[in-house]
């Protein structure tokens, strides 16, 4: 988790420079949602407690390595993104893991990843006068630098999200899920 967390955020400073994406995509979108598929499998073996204690060493462990590896907003702004997001991952897979074995892992993935997305990006880059230039957005309108890569982050995530259910899938076989009460 700790590993995964600090490589996004040093991607995150990092734009993909290919196929005219510097102002949609940096890289940390790529690294960041593997956090939600090491937070879900935790709480479906160990349960909602272990999978928030997991969270808050993530946290801890995240935010000062991410002190030391990138600049002290952005280790803000990943310190508040990631835990409230992960916390609310917990919540919702712990309320759904009874029902179909994709909808806890999705439906908890979607909602942390848009309050990690609009969190992060808001308190890292808002009002940063360098993210906040104007870029051409989906081809309607011009937003501020920050948003446009808000946006595709959360397109990323979105992606993510689904295609991150096949290895959820295949390790369900191996990780045995907890038969605690959900509230726990």
């Amino acid at each position: 988790m700790t590993a995964v967390v600090a490589a996004a955020n040093v991607l995150v400073q990092h734009p993909v420079a290919a196929f005219g994406l510097e102002d949609k995509l940096t890289w940390g979108a790529f690294a960041y949602p593997l956090a939600f598929l090491v937070t879900d499998l935790t709480n479906r073996r160990f349960g909602p407690a272990a999978a928030r204690t997991a969270v808050y060493a993530g946290f801890a462990l995240a935010v000062a390595l991410s002190v030391a590896i990138a600049t002290p907003r952005i280790a803000l702004a990943s310190g508040t993104a990631f835990l409230l997001g992960q916390l609310l991952d917990v919540a919702v897979f712990s309320r759904l893991r009874r029902t179909s074995w994709w909808r806890a892992p999705l439906a908890a993935t979607l909602a942390g990843s848009a309050i990690d997305t609009v969190l992060f990006f808001s308190i890292a880059f808002a009002g940063d006068s360098e993210m906040s230039t104007p870029v051409y957005f989906a081809g309607l309108t011009t937003v501020p630098l920050w948003i446009s890569l808000a946006a595709y982050d959360f397109a990323v995530k979105l992606a993510f999200a689904g295609l991150l259910l096949a290895p959820y899938g295949a390790l369900m076989g191996v990780v045995r899920p907890f038969e605690g009460a959900a509230s726990r």
